[in-house]
């Protein structure tokens, strides 16, 4: 239990030292949760909300090359991930710290998590499930994949085998579809956030 928790602690130092200058703490932090499969257009969404808000954005994708130069994508290589950045939202919420994470975050038992998080800490909890028309899915991944500088790794085979586990999001949220103009979305999200 020691190891693993020394494990832990060196993991989110390492997460946190990769963030480069944190936003100011702010009175009151809110935590956006963006879910949804790869080539969804989550990041490009994140992105857009960071140009409007003061937070640190938690790319998944790139937290795990953080820890894993060399990822597997297997459940011992993500449990450790995710719980090192389980361990990172709480750390920067609990210091005033607004979070905006992209992650694919496709089940209610991963989600549980995150609520958990914002619960324990009276945060304002902000759900956003990302989609896209499956062929406009399949152009994105197919141009990520020519890329070199895409942190993503996932492809089409990846998003259909993910699309089985896609699961409902009981609580509150947002629905946004990015094949349309997603201004609207941001800009209501945005407005939530800095209520």
């Amino acid at each position: 239990m020691a190891v693993e928790n020394a494990s832990l602690v060196s993991a989110n130092l390492r997460l946190l030292e990769s963030l480069g200058p944190l936003p100011e703490p702010a009175a009151r932090p809110f935590f956006i949760a963006v879910s949804g499969l790869p080539g969804t257009g989550k990041s490009y969404f994140c992105r857009r909300l960071l140009e409007r808000l003061p937070a640190v954005l938690l790319e998944s994708d790139a937290l795990r090359k953080t820890l894993f130069p060399s990822p597997s994508y297997s459940p011992v290589e993500s449990g450790r991930l995710f719980r090192a950045v389980h361990a990172l939202i709480e750390r920067l919420l609990s210091k005033g710290i607004s979070v905006v994470l992209d992650a694919t975050n496709l089940s209610e038992g991963n989600r549980e998590y995150l609520y958990n998080i914002a619960d324990r800490l009276g945060v304002r909890l902000i759900l956003v499930r990302i989609s896209a028309p499956p062929r406009l899915v399949r152009e994105r991944l197919e141009k990520r994949q020519a890329l070199a500088t895409e942190r993503s790794d996932a492809d089409w085979e990846v998003y259909e085998k993910m699309k089985a586990s896609v699961e409902k999001i009981r609580r509150k949220h947002y629905a946004v579809d990015t094949s349309r103009d997603i201004s609207p979305a941001v800009e209501r999200i945005v407005r939530e956030a800095l209520r």
